[in-house]
């Protein structure tokens, strides 16, 4: 377990749609997700995250505790309908 990198800017609208995407990349780096269901985690992540760079400093602070990248897991998704980072 570790610390998910949140603001507390955030709502808790907002703190659950971000959440949903730190599930949905660790789900495909544990076990595969398909594209549509991280796409869906992804666009509610970015109506709360809209800044590229506040996107690159939270993927930045959750790979560092996590070793997972939502940058990474995006990427993949752009060519495949199953994503497995294993």
């Amino acid at each position: 377990m570790y610390d998910y990198p949140l603001s507390p800017f955030w709502d808790t609208q907002d703190i659950i749609d971000v959440m949903s995407l730190y599930n949905a990349v660790e789900k495909a780096y544990e076990e595969g997700i398909s594209k549509d269901e991280f796409m869906t985690c992804y666009r509610r992540y970015i109506k709360v995250v809209d800044s590229k760079s506040e996107q690159k400093q939270i993927d930045a602070a959750f790979e560092k505790v996590s070793h997972y990248s939502i940058y990474k897991v995006f990427q993949k998704a752009k060519d495949n309908d199953w994503i497995d980072m294993r």
